[in-house]
């Protein structure tokens, strides 16, 4: 059997009476599951930065153990979350949940949409099922896919989900998350499991791969090696993009907050762009000769494929509870990922 050994339980942290976090006598062991992968990798970071403990439990499908700087408090478990027995053990061991383990990326979705339910659905079943096992506290990432076609934004975490036909491969994602999302309610209503679901607005930042479809570090990638930069449909919906960093900042700031538990917050930047002006910018900031392929949605997936003209995200209920709001602007996060993408490009030259 898988053992680890971490420091022993501790007793719950105290909340003030305004539901700003006390400063915690004892610090905290932490399962992220997908934690060597771009967001799990910086939230592990920012935990042992604070003086927590990490176990990251990643099958290394999209997650990269080069992501994970080793660290005296840091435990790495190459695994799947749909290894019941070996995410009971973690779980058992640990303090808090992260689950961020998902099968993400519209590429991704599109291609192999039997492996987004099944990792999606099944792994948070598991996962969940262990956290309410042994009482301990459970934060899901769930995604902007949950509002489907909704392009009424900005969003607020009570906006309906408008969703296409099941047949349409798109929507398996935003399906699964959902569910997901109605598991953690249901398990904090019903048997009173303290858990937190967030819904994140297209997330970047370093280490980001331009896999599976994440626009930014693709388009950066094409423009520094000089290939014509890719934008499918006609360029004109509009997308958030906020930093990775303060991604975590928000995450922090839930997990240490009681008030948080058993709600939904909406985390992403409101600075809104379109892919066209997008690959406009990505062309600025590098310096790039490129030009700009357009590309119809059928010819880039399949028939039939569907997108959203807009996705912006309502955060008043975020900043609300906890005062949060993104420090990095959309320059910013570009200068920092072009940065990286050229350190990247130069390392991988013989």
């Amino acid at each position: 059997m898988l053992t680890c050994r971490f420091p022993p339980q501790i007793r719950p942290f105290h909340i003030c009476d305004k539901g700003k976090p006390v400063t915690k006598a004892e610090k905290s062991t932490y399962l992220i599951t997908g934690g060597s992968g771009f967001i799990g990798s910086h939230l592990a970071d920012a935990l042992l930065a604070r003086g927590d403990s990490v176990v990251a439990l990643d099958n290394l499908s999209t997650g990269r153990r080069e992501n994970l700087r080793p660290h005296p408090n840091l435990r790495f478990v190459h695994g799947s979350v749909l290894d019941e027995l070996m995410v009971d053990e973690l779980v058992r061991q640990c303090d808090v949940v992260v689950h961020l383990a998902a099968a993400v990326g519209v590429k991704l979705i599109v291609e192999q949409p039997l492996r987004c339910l099944t990792t999606n659905i099944r792994g948070s079943e598991i996962v969940i099922e262990a956290a309410y096992r042994y009482r301990k506290k459970f934060l899901i990432t769930s995604t902007s896919e949950i509002y489907g076609k909704n392009s009424s934004g900005p969003l607020p975490e009570s906006a309906d989900r408008i969703l296409g036909p099941p047949s349409v491969v798109r929507w398996a994602y935003s399906t699964a998350k959902a569910v997901d999302e109605i598991l953690a309610n249901a398990y904090h209503r019903e048997r009173g499991l303290p858990t937190i679901v967030v819904r994140l607005f297209n997330t970047v930042g370093p280490r980001q791969s331009p896999a599976y479809g994440m626009v930014i570090p693709r388009l950066v990638r094409q423009a520094i090696s000089g290939a014509p930069l890719t934008v499918f449909g006609d360029g004109s919906q509009t997308r958030c993009f906020a930093h990775v960093a303060d991604v975590v900042d928000a995450l922090l700031m839930l997990l240490d907050l009681e008030a948080a538990e058993g709600q939904t917050f909406n985390i992403g930047s409101e600075e809104e762009v379109s892919i066209l002006e997008l690959a406009k910018l990505i062309i600025r900031h590098t310096g790039s000769t490129s030009g700009i392929e357009v590309i119809p949605y059928h010819e880039a997936y399949i028939k039939g494929f569907e997108d959203m003209t807009r996705r912006v995200p309502d955060t008043t209920k975020l900043r609300e509870l906890t005062g949060w709001t993104p420090r990095r602007t959309l320059d910013e996060i570009l200068t920092e990922v072009v940065m990286e993408a050229r350190e990247d490009i130069a390392a991988s030259v013989p």
